[in-house]
């Protein structure tokens, strides 16, 4: 018997035509579009993967793990990401307490994932999706370009740990876009935020 295949669609950020008529609430990335049905924002896109493809679950099947996961994916939506990207806006003076105040929250993170090769246990769940996608490989290039050392090794030896697992995942590799590329494409929403200030 042959296997239907299933039409997935995962849309990347960009204000396109098509972009504005799948997300009008929105009107952004990330939009999942599966056996013609629309989804958007990235939590919702995740939960749904983890239901509709149970047999490889993102999510802790344990109650109690789960509710934390989206606790703390939360967290870092919430309280992370402003925090972070207002370390990277603030006046000189005000910029040291902005790290500060990131690092304080990081610091919840890197209780969360001692011991553990990924927040998710020995391999990539909800949370590694959530944090990863944004801590590591956004904020953190951004940080760099600002010659800010956010998670420095000694401070953060579990965060730095995680991040290179993440880094030797195939998968994630591939999403990654090149360094310098980032950096840049980071400086210009850096700026485009500075000009709001």
């Amino acid at each position: 018997m042959a296997k239907k295949e299933e039409s997935v669609k995962l849309l990347v950020p960009k204000k396109s035509p098509l972009l504005l008529e799948l997300n009008p609430v929105h009107k952004k990335v990330p939009v999942l579009v599966h056996n013609d049905k629309i989804l958007s924002e990235s939590h919702v896109i995740l939960e749904y993967i983890d239901q509709t493809w149970s047999h490889n679950p993102i999510l802790p099947q344990d109650p109690y793990e789960k509710a934390m996961a989206r606790f703390l994916a939360k967290f870092v939506d919430e309280q992370i990401l402003p925090a972070g990207f207002m370390s990277l806006v603030k006046a000189d003076k005000g910029i040291e307490v902005a790290i500060e105040e990131t690092r304080e929250l990081l610091t919840f993170l890197e209780k969360e994932v001692t011991g553990k090769d990924f927040f998710g246990g020995k391999t990539i769940g909800f949370l590694d999706m959530v944090a990863g996608s944004m801590i590591p490989f956004c904020l953190d290039r951004a940080w760099e370009c600002m010659e800010i050392d956010m998670i420095p090794e000694e401070s953060f030896p579990e965060l730095n740990r995680w991040i290179k697992n993440l880094n030797e995942v195939e998968i994630v590799r591939e999403c990654i876009p090149p360094k310098e590329k980032h950096i840049e494409r980071m400086n210009k929403i850096v700026e485009r935020i500075k000009s709001t200030y």
